[in-house]
């Protein structure tokens, strides 16, 4: 079966790292992998205690629609929108980098400064390689006992797997679906006269 793939993204696989020299000044970069902006705030915290001896630590992020970048004391426009660029350029999302600077005494320049930005940036993202991630919705279906067997036949991992499944007086399946098969989902579910409701967030 062929699905869409608007449900897909590609991620950070791990938190990589890369070192870049020119003319004294070292560059340090660190690309991982955050779900949410606090997440990619927190580690960029810990990253600016570790390296608290650092000239600069530079960062940005894109995680969905967010997109952020910081200069953190540079010219405007050489650090943070160089590492954005680099993030784009992998085709990542709730990916995050940040480049710790140590100045060594010669000026780079503005065009030096967003290259080396910009090169440590590509090279922590290249290390921290890729791996596709899918959108699901997690759907609960309560059954009578005789059209458990329909349910059964609509699980397909890994676009349709079972998390949890109850029985009682009626059988209770909750199923994650990648959200690009869940209409797909619902219409068989209405062909056997059943209905699904979405999971509730966890608290």
């Amino acid at each position: 079966m062929r699905f869409g793939i608007s449900d897909a993204r590609l991620v950070p696989a791990r938190e990589g790292r890369s070192e870049m020299r020119e003319r004294a000044s070292r560059f340090f970069g660190f690309a991982f992998r955050a779900a949410t902006e606090e997440a990619a705030r927190a580690r960029i915290l810990e990253l600016e205690k570790e390296f608290h001896d650092a000239t600069h630590v530079c960062f940005a992020w894109r995680i969905g629609a967010s997109r952020r970048a910081a200069d953190a004391g540079e010219p405007a426009g050489t650090a943070g929108k160089p590492i954005l660029s680099a993030i784009d350029g992998a085709g990542l999302d709730e990916a995050a980098v940040a480049v710790a600077r140590w100045f060594g005494g010669t000026k780079l320049g503005t065009a030096g400064l967003a290259r080396c930005y910009r090169e440590t940036a590509r090279e922590a993202l290249a290390a921290a390689g890729s791996e596709e991630v899918f959108d699901t919705v997690d759907l609960v279906i309560d059954v009578p006992y005789e059209k458990v067997a329909a349910v059964k036949r609509l699980i397909d991992p890994p676009g349709v797997t079972v998390v949890d499944e109850r029985f009682s007086d009626r059988a209770q399946f909750r199923l994650r679906v990648r959200l690009g098969r869940r209409e797909e989902i619902e219409s068989a579910l209405r062909e056997e006269r059943l209905s699904a409701r979405a999971a509730p967030e966890p608290d």
